[in-house]
């Protein structure tokens, strides 16, 4: 198999918007005033163990907010509208309508990318985001973070990965494009463990994944458990684990993220984890170091 990514090495979200839409595509950060419910008693409190009290939308803000921090350093671009705190469909359909209608107005948004939970697509959610897909650029992200069940349970996940394939099958039955969340380093979890959620994603054939270093941060449930961090991985051994991963993923699968960026006043490990560019640079001089590529073992 050829490697048909060049000097990146694997299939980004970045180039792939680019030579779909013709020009540069930011993603605007929304925060459209939603809750969980497994914060709101419905089916837990105190949300995911990982997630942070801004559920995991640590630079979400406004539409004008945004559009006015990126303009600046690409006034050509495009702009898909994330809506990425907390669970963005657990609404009624006439309120997410109203929110989604209003991002879809501004000018240069050209799509809707909306992160929400297998649990929270019930069949008029699901009927409203296929009417969105029919008439705008949409994707849909769900967070599975691991296959394993009982690891799930221990994070406050709050529904079975059984739950989180039907929504997949579901969304991809409406040709809905679909973005999976997995999380590299979960206490208790080996790395065979996580690459068996890898290989079950790969298997679901998303649109897109993204993958999460863990980070224990500041007023979550993790700290509370593990108030000096968790030491899953130096960084690199993370770096290697990466390309571990992205060889055996599906060259047509777009990688969205391949670690993570909490807020550096709030992280309390690993902190070699704020150093994001030192990561990156790493996974593509391993690429490099081994002469691979995405899809490189399949």
């Amino acid at each position: 198999m050829e490697n048909k990514f060049g000097s990146t090495h694997f299939n980004t979200i970045a180039t792939w918007l680019k030579e779909r839409f013709g020009c540069r595509i930011m993603k605007l950060s929304l925060d459209g005033g939603f809750t969980c419910p497994n914060r709101d008693g419905s089916k837990g409190t105190g949300g995911c163990l990982f997630c942070s009290e801004d559920g995991s939308g640590h630079y979400a803000s406004t539409i004008p907010e945004q559009i006015q921090l990126l303009s600046g350093k690409w006034p050509e671009g495009k702009y898909i509208a994330y809506f990425q705190s907390h669970t963005n469909t657990y609404a009624e359909p006439a309120v997410l309508r109203r929110i989604f209608d209003e991002a879809l107005e501004w000018p240069g948004v050209v799509g809707l990318a909306v992160a929400t939970r297998p649990d929270c697509l019930p069949p008029e959610i699901l009927d409203l985001l296929d009417e969105y897909n029919k008439k705008t650029f949409l994707w849909v992200e769900l967070g599975l973070q691991t296959k394993h069940d009982h690891i799930a349970e221990k994070m406050n996940r709050c529904y079975p990965t059984a739950q989180f394939d039907q929504a997949m099958a579901d969304l991809k039955a409406r040709n809905i494009l679909t973005v999976v969340h997995l999380i590299l380093g979960l206490p208790e979890e080996t790395k065979e463990m996580m690459m068996e959620s890898v290989q079950h994603v790969a298997n679901l054939h998303p649109f897109g994944v993204k993958l999460h270093l863990l980070h224990v941060l500041k007023n979550t449930g993790l700290a509370e458990l593990y108030p000096e961090g968790i030491h899953t991985f130096t960084q690199q051994e993370y770096i290697e684990f990466i390309v571990d991963i992205l060889e055996r993923m599906p060259q047509d699968i777009t990688i969205h993220r391949i670690t993570g960026d909490g807020p550096a006043e709030d992280l309390i490990s690993p902190l070699w984890s704020v150093k994001k560019r030192d990561i990156l640079n790493g996974v593509q001089k391993e690429f490099k170091r081994r002469d691979t590529w995405q899809g490189k073992l399949l």
